[in-house]
């Protein structure tokens, strides 16, 4: 069922990206058609950009209603936790450059001032 979804979500990707590069920009752009008629007298030039208009916020909602979906179904299998549960890692010894012996080590000798 993911893939399915992930599957519309790219397209819905690509059908986004090629609404928003039709449309009309102010400097031209990549408008559809250039002047005396855009498309033969098809539609006008208002027609066309009411339909782009809607074609890109109906593609976008689906666009945005299959990232949440996506989103959901990815961690739906997770446990909710906080990163504040989980325990404080335990404090190591720091490490020696002695070798470890099963041995005991040897009384220290005792310390006399010096001076005396």
């Amino acid at each position: 069922m993911v893939t399915v979804i992930l599957v519309v979500h790219l397209l819905l990707a690509i059908v986004l990206v090629a609404t928003v590069l039709l449309q009309r920009s102010e400097g031209g752009g990549l408008g559809m058609g250039g002047g005396g008629g855009g498309m033969g007298g098809f539609m006008t030039s208002r027609a066309t950009t009411n339909l782009l208009t809607r074609a890109t916020a109906i593609t976008a909602a689906a666009f945005m209603a299959t990232s949440l979906l996506l989103a959901i179904l990815s961690g739906g299998a997770r446990e909710s936790r906080s990163i504040l549960d989980k325990p404080a890692p335990a404090a190591s010894a720091p490490a020696t450059s002695e070798p470890a012996t099963s041995e005991p080590a040897a009384p220290a000798p005792p310390s006399v001032p010096l001076g005396q």
